[in-house]
């Protein structure tokens, strides 16, 4: 538990303190937000909001993480190093995005084939290295099995296979978080309780190890589920010191540089804890502005006729005559329960198993 409450304490501090630095810099730097054409007229006050605080969010966990390791004198796992890396190199492609669109100043940044470019090369590197580095009990960082709530052996993918699946989720994960991030705390608060989750879980199939002293019935085979557990407590910590600053009214923006980063972090920590069908349960709001963006393109395709106001869905109550803060609010509400479902679930499964 002392690894994962310096890893958390660390990351708030350095993330509240670092995010008030970064807006004033990029403000003298002039690096503001450009705003979707279709939302100009209830999001034209934040026209030129300093973006790219994802920043913010990164320094804070790798400051967490490192800290942690030297103040317990751990050396780092892979486990933890590569989700990290992960997610670094998706904040890397969506600074780069953000990037290109402070300079010329425009809503789009990176072209379509570009940012996929990216996703698929930090996702490939990703899951090549996962399933390397076995420790003593030859058990690797992720596992080429599906798994829900814990590895489906019945369904493997093998390394190939495991390779394309990686790549399908983690691209996923990031573009839905990406989605969500439209209002002014929404992916900041929603993403602080789902990594939260993943705190517990971790810590959960820590005391449950499969490989401790006199394994019971129902433990887990992960790899480092400790380190896990850090990486997640940084994250949310880092999270919810960025959301000090992002609340509305934001005073700075966490930009594809955040939301890219802490996509490609749920579907790293979901591979990692060997929970990839959950985290569709604990991510239920990412999910739902995800499928609602590709159900308006089909629908609109097809019928030419939109199915919502606006896509993402945030945007279809806001255009609906809600105020913004009650959309984010009960959007944070659904996050809770999703993520309260998602723990009972995998509490359900480790009490049937244990009996």
């Amino acid at each position: 538990m002392k690894p994962i409450l310096i890893s958390a304490a660390v990351a708030l501090v350095v993330s509240i303190l670092f995010t008030p630095y970064l807006i004033r810099v990029f403000s003298r730097q002039g690096f503001g937000q450009e705003i979707r054409e279709e939302v100009q007229g209830q999001h034209a006050a934040k026209r030129g909001t300093p973006t790219m605080g994802g920043m913010a969010i990164l320094v804070a966990m790798w400051c967490g993480y490192l800290v942690t390791h030297l103040v317990m004198g751990e050396p780092p796992t892979a486990t933890g190093l590569l989700v990290l890396g992960l997610t670094t190199a998706l904040g890397i492609v969506g600074f780069l995005d953000d990037f290109i669109k402070i300079r010329k100043q425009r809503n789009l940044g990176l072209n379509k084939t570009a940012k996929l470019v990216g996703q698929l090369v930090a996702s490939v590197l990703f899951a090549i290295l996962a399933i390397q580095f076995p420790n003593q009990n030859d058990v690797t960082p992720a596992s080429v099995d599906l798994s829900f709530l814990r590895d489906i052996t019945v369904i493997s993918f093998g390394a190939v296979g495991f390779v394309i699946f990686a790549y399908i989720a983690i691209s996923g994960w990031s573009n839905a978080v990406n989605f969500t991030d439209g209002m002014d705390g929404l992916a900041g608060g929603t993403a602080a309780m789902v990594l939260a989750t993943y705190v517990l879980i971790a810590f959960w199939q820590l005391r449950n190890d499969c490989f401790g002293a006199g394994p019971a019935p129902g433990c887990y085979t992960v790899r480092d589920p400790l380190d896990i557990a850090v990486v997640a407590a940084a994250a949310m910590a880092a999270c919810v010191g960025f959301l000090w600053w992002n609340a509305a009214p934001a005073k700075i923006f966490m930009g594809d540089t955040g939301s890219l980063a802490l996509g490609g972090l749920l579907a790293g920590l979901s591979m990692a804890t060997r929970t990839e069908l959950l985290m569709i349960i604990i991510g239920g709001v990412f999910v739902v502005e995800a499928l609602s963006v590709v159900l308006q393109i089909v629908v609109f395709r097809t019928t030419r006729r939109r199915l919502f106001r606006m896509a993402p869905f945030h945007h279809h109550f806001e255009l609906a005559g809600w105020a913004e803060t009650t959309v984010i609010i009960r959007f944070w509400v659904l996050a809770g329960i999703s993520c309260m479902f998602g723990v009972g679930l995998f509490y359900a499964d480790w009490l049937a198993l244990a009996r």
